[in-house]
């Protein structure tokens, strides 16, 4: 245990963000760098080392939070680098990205704030980078087979990193001009800086990972000619078709998916393009969806210069504190500020849109709602609730559906779906066909990033296993697995 009292000596502290109105006018991450350092040895120092860290399992990776917080806590960075690797191949982007449901499960979080397990968890991995203690892990030997995976997200890099470890030739195909998924071009700079992909990327091509940006399987590679050329095949191609709004006015010039909107300004950061071709500079944007992808899209608002950023959601505003059906160690809905809220912009909660109305040119201009209250679980219209708002820019932010099925890919592999329209797969993540695998949101359906990971580390163990007759491979989760967070 770190400090035997740290928990009732200490008070919870959080990383140190910028200023608004000086971050909005670059796209650079939002906290101070360094902020973190000076604190973050007492931060770890509330870890209570708990006889049952329920942490452990509110995180689906299975993280060993009391034991690095231990390290972190005496400053022995190399170990405690060596902990947080041993269940998480990324932790640079779960401690930015992850909404910290282990945080939720913290024992210390029944009556004080939670350990700010995080903080730490970005601390650690970012003070490895600088020591110079993240360096590749080439296999010993190689297997003689190979192993093509479908989508570069996290899933796919996990199960990726994995089996290239374990000694088989891996190829990620990625039909973006980047690797990183959803993690490159749906994750705003602010947010999380891409030189973290970068790095990372070119870890495992030392490991011997091989890269194939610009090919989609099922359009310019079948299934078939895949499949002939690999012993074994991983679909993380993830869950990419968005949700759409069908009310009237949606054909309008303006309306636009929220992963339509985010990959053009990424893009500009990139160095692609100059301006991005859809832009909120000079306009009223209404963001549709109150998840983190609506804050993700406010953010980026606020930096492309908007006259003013409404964010709507269907559902009522949560509470500040735990639900009586939301217990702990679960993972509640809670009310969150993020720091894309913090930079201005109005939430409404309780909402819905009834249509967009547009100019004589086809471009929209402003979006009517009504208010609506819950009967029986479905939203209904409150009479005499109806209002305008100005939008010269809409985008929907309502989530995604499922894997994207108009390249053939599902087709042309004669992978069955369940019922909610994800790739089906057994307890070793092994579809219906013979060597073909699947991982994270493909057959997930949308989720986290951190489960994302797992799926990926979980999916190489029944590939490594397929390959092999063994695997001494690490799996956190099975697919009917169902943590405390969700």
């Amino acid at each position: 245990m770190a400090d035997p009292k740290g928990f009732l000596t200490t008070g919870r502290e959080v990383a140190e963000t910028r200023p608004a109105a000086e971050r909005v006018k670059d796209w650079n991450e939002v906290y101070v760098r360094g902020s973190l350092l000076p604190i973050i040895s007492k931060q770890a120092g509330r870890c209570m080392d708990c006889g049952i860290p329920f942490c452990h399992n509110g995180c689906p990776l299975g993280n060993l939070i009391p034991e690095w917080n231990d390290y972190a806590y005496r400053e022995d960075w190399t170990a405690a680098s060596e902990r947080l690797h041993a269940t998480n191949n990324f932790p640079e982007f779960t401690g930015r990205l992850c909404p910290a449901p282990c945080e939720s499960a913290c024992v210390l979080g029944i009556n004080q704030p939670a350990v700010t397990i995080k903080n730490v968890e970005v601390s650690i991995i970012d003070k490895a980078w600088g020591n110079g203690d993240v360096t590749p892990q080439p296999p010993e030997r190689l297997s003689g087979r190979t192993v093509a995976v479908i989508g570069s997200g996290p899933a796919g890099l996990a199960a990726a990193q994995q089996l290239t470890r374990a000694g088989h030739t891996v190829a990620v195909f990625e039909r973006a001009d980047r690797i990183g998924g959803l993690l490159r071009y749906g994750i705003p700079e602010f947010k999380m800086e891409k030189s973290h992909i970068n790095r990372r990327i070119e870890q495992m091509r030392a490991e011997g990972t091989k890269f194939r940006t610009e090919v989609e399987i099922g359009r310019d590679i079948d299934a078939a000619g895949l499949r002939r050329r690999y012993d074994a095949v991983v679909i993380a191609a993830g869950a990419t078709v968005s949700r759409d709004l069908p009310v009237p006015g949606r054909e309008l010039n303006g309306v636009h998916f929220a992963m339509e909107y985010l990959p053009l300004a990424n893009k500009v950061q990139e160095g692609d393009l100059t301006v991005s071709p859809i832009s909120a500079e000079g306009k009223h944007v209404v963001v549709i969806g109150g998840g983190d992808t609506g804050a993700d899209c406010v953010g980026t608002a606020h930096r492309q210069g908007a006259l003013s950023v409404t964010q709507l959601e269907i559902m009522p505003r949560p509470g500040e504190e735990r639900n009586t059906n939301q217990p702990w160690p679960t993972f509640p809905m809670l009310y969150k500020v993020t720091s894309a809220h913090e930079e201005g912009g109005e939430r409404v909660y309780s909402v819905s849109t009834t249509h967009f109305e547009g100019d004589e040119d086809g471009n929209v201009q402003a979006l009517h709602l009504v208010e609506v209250e819950f009967k029986d679980g479905r939203p209904a219209p409150k009479p005499g609730t109806e209002r305008r708002i100005p939008a010269q820019l809409v985008t929907l932010a309502m989530g995604f559906t499922g894997t994207d099925r108009s390249n053939g890919l599902v087709q042309q592999f004669g992978v069955e779906l369940d019922e909610r329209g994800n790739v089906a797969r057994d307890a070793d993540f092994a579809t219906n066909v013979d060597g073909v695998f699947v991982a994270g949101d493909a057959g997930r359906g949308q989720s986290l990033i951190v489960w994302a990971i797992a799926e990926g580390r979980s999916a190489a163990r029944g590939v490594d296993r397929y390959l092999t007759g063994v695997s001494a491979l690490p799996a956190p989760i099975r697919p009917t697995d169902r943590a405390l967070a969700v």
